[in-house]
């Protein structure tokens, strides 16, 4: 056991010694690419590696790292390595807990938990615990906005202030509409805002408070000229339609829409039409209606300790709100996969789903594309469907793979702050794919780099 546990640890550092842009003297990407595709990697006068000492070290311990890569350790060795390596990998990422799923075809076929949610009160996470888990919340606003498209209330390519109770246009382009397909495909022309103190912090209040003003008139004192938060910086000098920029606001606006349209708050709307259904009962997009005491702390990392940062609510919970937990995502995450179905319930029609899961607007500025509301991944391996997600003390990724129908879910107490970091997080995600595959899939560096990259915007988003 100590000794799976010893590799567990060398794997996870080869891993991340690989996927770093070093070049100069140690070990370049070539040569890392060339070890893990050939049987025999350690003919070292052909890599010509100027590291002796490193050179004998990865000589004598790479053996259990392709082993892994080509499925030669047991069933039960993958599942104590695959354990160990989730925790290292929280360590080195500062993670107090981690809550994962994993969903195949129409039935979530494994959930687990690691780590501490709340450290003061040493309480385990599991697949129960409840997370805030950001923007993966655009996927149910726009969940809602289809439902009610689906009933003919409106149509995608309809101008949105036929609807709102003000005026949305960009200033700079005043003649051209703002359309609900734009808004849910970030093409509105609204900028990406700037996630720091002087502007996020005007939108977060204690978890449970209740405040008024919102979405009326806070909206249209945020986004149009005169307005009383109204800055110029919010709109692009670009038309409509034209670009994508990861506007969260935009998702505030589908909220207030979802309101208009069904004469509901956004909350009881969803509840009645999402998460009852969905059979998702510890799922709420406010603090105060969720248990508390089931709820992960989120956490920030200084000077070597966890420190707990209080439970928040969004004004604007349409864009990153939303806190459930793992179990309960699995559900929605199976109707998603499966043409809107979650057991004998549908939500969405199946042409709906596939519209959603199509790209709207191909861009090039991003390393994903976007449906509506929805992030696609295109790469070497096929084709990726989901959301992340990350705010202050917590990462979240629901992402399927379109070639074997396979979803994962994992969420974390922790801010994705820097580039290893991130790495860590898509290690996760990686061998929770691994797993998934019953511990027979290939790591490679190329699908490394891949989802390192299709996971950057979790470095600023919410």
């Amino acid at each position: 056991m100590k000794e799976i546990l010893k590799n567990s640890f060398v794997i996870v550092v080869l891993i991340i010694f690989l996927c770093l842009p070093i070049t100069s003297g140690i070990l370049n990407l070539k040569a890392s690419v060339y070890i893990l595709e050939n049987d025999n990697p350690f003919s070292f006068e052909n890599l010509k590696n100027k590291n002796e000492k490193l050179g004998r070290l990865m000589k004598l311990r790479f053996e259990h790292f392709i082993n892994i890569l080509k499925g030669r350790f047991s069933k039960k060795n993958c599942e104590i390595i695959f354990e160990s390596i989730i925790q290292i990998l929280m360590k080195l990422a500062h993670m107090s807990a981690v809550s994962a799923a994993i969903v195949k075809d129409d039935e979530c076929i494994w959930t687990d938990g690691f780590g501490l949610y709340d450290r003061e009160n040493n309480k385990k996470a599991n697949e129960e615990t409840i997370y805030l888990v950001a923007s993966i919340s655009k996927s149910f606003t726009a969940t809602a906005i289809m439902q009610l498209y689906e009933k003919g209330l409106f149509d995608l390519d309809d101008d949105v202030n036929s609807y709102l109770h003000f005026s949305l246009r960009n200033p700079n382009y005043p003649d051209d509409p703002i359309t609900f397909r734009m808004l849910l495909a970030h093409h509105s022309s609204i900028a990406r805002e700037n996630e720091g103190l002087t502007n996020f912090f005007t939108r977060i209040i204690p978890g449970g408070m209740n405040l008024s003003g919102y979405p009326s008139p806070f909206l249209n004192d945020f986004l149009v000229p005169g307005g009383v938060y109204y800055k110029p910086q919010v709109w692009l000098d670009i038309p409509p339609g034209q670009e994508m920029h990861y506007a969260n606001i935009g998702f505030a606006i589908l909220g207030y829409l979802v309101e208009i349209l069904s004469g509901k708050s956004f909350e009881n709307y969803c509840q009645e039409n999402i998460f009852k259904p969905l059979n998702m009962n510890n799922t709420s997009f406010k603090f105060s209606f969720v248990n508390k005491s089931r709820t992960a702390v989120p956490y920030d990392f200084k000077s070597g300790k966890y420190t707990p940062i209080i439970h928040y609510d969004l004004i604007d919970s349409p864009v990153g709100g939303l806190r459930t937990s793992v179990l309960d995502l699995s559900h929605f995450l199976i109707a998603i996969m499966n043409g809107g179905v979650y057991k004998d319930t549908r939500i969405l029609n199946e042409t709906t789903i596939d519209l959603m899961h199509t790209i709207q607007y191909p861009d090039k500025g991003y390393n994903f594309q976007y449906g509506l509301g929805f992030q696609i991944w295109e790469t070497s391996t096929g084709i990726s469907i989901g959301h992340s997600g990350g705010l202050f003390g917590v990462s979240t990724k629901m992402v399927f793979r379109k070639s074997d129908n396979i979803g994962i879910i994992f969420f974390t107490t922790r801010q994705i702050s820097n580039k290893i970091e991130g790495i860590m997080f898509s290690l996760i995600e990686l061998f929770l794919f691994w797993k998934a595959s019953g511990f027979k899939e290939k790591l490679n560096i190329e699908n490394i780099r891949q989802t390192t990259n299709s996971n950057t915007l979790l470095l600023n988003d919410f």
